[in-house]
C-alpha cells in the first residue's frame, strides 16, 4: 500500500486503500499497523487535520476499529 508522509511527531506516514476501507499507520519507530472498515471521510479528516498524531489518538487508535500489527518496516 503506498503512503504518503505525514508531519507528525509520532506518526510518520499514512496509507488508505478506499475499496478495501483499510487505514495503513507507520510510526517513526518503524512499526506499521492496519486499521480495519475505516470510513473514507475518517482518512480525509485525518490527513486534513491540524495534528494527525492528535487526530489519530482521539478518533482511529482506541475507536474499536479492528487492528493488526503488521511488524517493522525494515522487517
Amino acid at each position: 500500500m503506498h503512503r504518503e508522509s505525514v508531519e507528525s511527531e509520532a506518526l510518520a506516514s499514512v496509507g488508505y486503500e478506499p475499496r478495501q476501507r483499510v487505514l495503513e499507520i507507520e510510526f517513526h519507530s518503524g512499526e506499521i499497523y492496519r486499521y480495519f472498515e475505516v470510513p473514507p471521510e475518517l482518512h480525509v479528516d485525518l490527513m486534513r487535520a491540524d495534528s494527525v498524531g492528535h487526530f489519530f489518538a482521539e478518533h482511529i487508535r482506541n475507536a474499536g476499529f479492528d487492528v493488526e500489527h503488521v511488524g517493522a518496516d525494515d522487517e
